[in-house]
């Protein structure tokens, strides 16, 4: 059953002014036009709608496959990575060996696959702690005003200078063999400044918005300010932090193996790599070494994909410009040709150009 609406004429304010019309509802003010609650999840869900842009579902699909292959890792693996056969050392890739073997005779594909979890596993470690950081601090300073801003704002910049790679040397010479979480610790403390910086600034442009203000009148408490109004208007500059800080963890955890700072022991792409350095591959031994850099590059391609397409969502002018560039190649045009092309009444796009 529903309750009938009574427009109720409003007083003109001046002369030949129209009267206006006002329903009267009885539905709670914490509705939209739409007739949506305005909840934390019904925001979230909008905000997610930047992950279903073609770079971004490309980009974690390939990180999807990783996570697969992180988790399943004893399924997967033919061999006991850490396995040696001093009868089939050097050995190419073959039908036995898929990437072939070391020096020791271990089998390549066991180790980048077990490599994979090592990776994965700081790597989402050392950017949670990171971002976790990165939002209390930012969003704070951004939200509060005077000296406490000032200073959250300073202990940032501090932050932002702080060397990473010297501080994981220093740390790692304390253990004798530094668990995975240590490391991630350490990358996850120095990776968290920029992503303070930007949601910093981006909630000082929010707290002064009309939505934001009107929550305050209303006497809506902080957290339900900050966590059902601020967050999910921030969710795609937190998920570029998060994409950002993630490449920044691999990237450094791979260095710090390859140079030998993180004891071998720990498997991962760059130990991988750190190996095959110290006893000679390159470049007669080329599958002990190309495919952990491609695993590299590979993941870092999906983490660029996710952050391009992100970027899109958030930029106007790059989503126009995108969603203009699939329609065109939805009608059979070249979106990057140097003339304007023209449909002809037989379908085939043509060039309009000339001398």
């Amino acid at each position: 059953m529903t309750t009938e609406k009574t427009p109720i004429l409003i007083n003109p304010v001046g002369a030949g002014a129209p009267e206006t019309a006002a329903v009267v509802t009885d539905e709670p003010s914490g509705r939209t036009a739409r007739g949506g609650d305005r909840t934390f999840w019904s925001q979230l869900r909008a905000s997610m709608a930047m992950f279903s842009n073609p770079k971004s579902a490309t980009g974690l699909v390939i990180l999807g496959v990783f996570a697969i292959v992180a988790v399943s890792a004893p399924l997967i693996a033919p061999d006991d990575p850490n396995a040696q056969n001093l009868d089939a050392t050097l050995q190419p890739p073959s039908f036995q060996h898929l990437l072939g073997t070391t020096h020791i005779g271990q089998d390549v594909f066991s180790q980048l696959v077990y490599g994979t979890r090592g990776v994965l596993v700081v790597g989402f470690l050392a950017t949670i702690m990171a971002t976790v950081v990165a939002i209390a601090v930012g969003v704070t300073a951004g939200y509060l005003r005077g000296w406490k801003s000032e200073s959250l704002s300073a202990l940032s910049n501090v932050f932002l200078v702080i060397p990473g790679l010297p501080l994981m040397i220093i740390v790692a010479s304390q253990f004798q063999d530094p668990p995975l979480w240590v490391v991630a610790a350490v990358l996850g403390f120095t990776g968290w400044a920029w992503g303070a910086r930007v949601l910093r600034a981006q909630t000082m442009s929010l707290r002064n918005r009309d939505f934001i203000q009107a929550a305050r009148a209303n006497g809506e408490p902080l957290h339900r300010i900050i966590l059902v109004e601020m967050l999910p208007n921030l969710m795609a500059i937190i998920a570029s932090s998060f994409v950002g800080t993630m490449t920044a963890a691999v990237l450094g955890l791979t260095t710090l193996a390859f140079i030998g700072v993180i004891p071998v022991s720990n498997l991962n792409w760059g130990t991988i790599l750190f190996w095959a350095q110290q006893n000679n591959a390159f470049p007669d031994y080329w599958w002990w070494y190309v495919p952990a850099g491609l695993c590299i590059a590979l993941l870092g391609v999906a983490l660029s994909l996710i952050n391009f397409g992100i970027d899109e969502y958030v930029n106007p002018r790059l989503r126009s410009a995108g969603e203009r560039a699939r329609a065109m190649k939805k009608k059979g045009m070249n979106p990057t040709a140097a003339v304007t092309q023209v449909r002809t009444g037989s379908g085939a796009p043509d060039g309009a150009g000339g001398s």
